[in-house]
């Protein structure tokens, strides 16, 4: 009973925490982009006289003060209403739920390939540091940081597309199509983890605990899987969540390179048209995934090791 006690407590400290801060980031996303440019001329264009922009601002109501009409638009958003697109000329919660899968799916298939190759590697260059593995290891790590995105997009659209001819160069038709964003999106996330799980691995390995465990005669395995990864992963999982947050908001180059229309692709055509509602709209939606993505890697955190409940 003390044990789920403690995780109750710790679950509603970090829920409030989370609640906290999405207000605090849609206040701060809400101001910035209003401080940023005026709306009005925004909607009216360059060429608009002055009576039309005032005429705009009254009938929008941006000569209220912006602290009304932040509790106005948080009102209307906690509700699902996130305004209209001036561009669009649709709802902006319709529009976001028309290209947030495509975005959603890229994420999820990025960050699989992203631990499927980082946690392996880790973990096989922990075992054997200083060898060929831990070599190969760190040499995708220095890659990884070191390629820029658009160029690995690229390159890949140039050898598999063009040369090759084994995959299609844009579109979101078939789970083809999502190959080459996925490696790319995905290996410029894989460094980070890879690195955190060697470390964590090499600490862990070397712990007094493992020593008995190998002493009492477990076999390697066991050891391995069981005491010294369940351990070792623990930063893994927040880092994994948070990349996975980085690559919702961050695929805004990687859909553009490859014509996928999903949140990212609609975030480059909203600020470059000066679409302020669908880009507060999208950055606010990316910021509750990162947010909600963030409680739960705590959560699942509190789970694996039960002294973090007690923090």
């Amino acid at each position: 009973f003390y044990g789920y006690s403690k995780m109750l407590y710790y679950t509603l400290k970090r829920l409030a925490l989370a609640a906290l801060v999405a207000l605090t980031v849609s206040f701060i996303s809400f101001g910035l982009l209003y401080l940023s440019s005026d709306p009005a001329i925004a909607m009216a264009g360059e060429t608009a006289s002055d009576a039309d922009i005032e005429a705009i601002r009254q009938l929008y109501g941006f000569d209220r003060p912006i602290l009304v009409q932040y509790f106005d638009w948080l009102q209307r958003a906690a509700a699902g209403d996130l305004g209209k697109s001036y561009y669009f000329r649709t709802d902006v919660s319709a529009l976001i739920g028309e290209r947030l899968p495509t975005t959603m799916t890229l994420g999820v298939c990025a960050i699989t390939f992203a631990i499927l190759l980082s946690v392996p590697l880790g973990v096989a260059a922990a075992i054997r540091p200083n060898s060929f593995i831990d070599r190969i290891a760190l040499f995708l790590s220095v890659m990884g940081q070191a390629l820029p995105s658009f160029w690995f997009a690229l390159m890949l659209i140039v050898f598999l597309s063009v040369s090759l001819r084994l995959l299609p160069t844009s579109g979101s038709d078939t789970w083809m199509h999502f190959v080459m964003p996925t490696v790319v999106l995905g290996y410029y996330a894989a460094p980070a983890i890879m690195r955190l799980t060697r470390t964590g691995m090499l600490e862990v390995l070397s712990t007094d605990y493992i020593r008995t465990a190998r002493a009492k005669g477990l076999r390697p395995p066991v050891v391995l899987f069981k005491h010294a990864l369940r351990n070792a992963i623990i930063p893994v999982v927040s880092l994994a969540a948070v990349q996975f947050g980085f690559m919702l908001g961050g695929s805004i180059v990687v859909e553009t390179i490859f014509a996928l229309h999903g949140a990212g692709f609609l975030a480059w055509e909203s600020i470059t048209r000066n679409d302020l509602p669908t880009v507060q709209g999208l950055i606010l939606v990316f910021s509750l995934f990162y947010i909600v993505l963030t409680f739960f890697a705590d959560l699942l955190n509190a789970w694996l090791d039960p002294r973090i409940r007690i923090k």
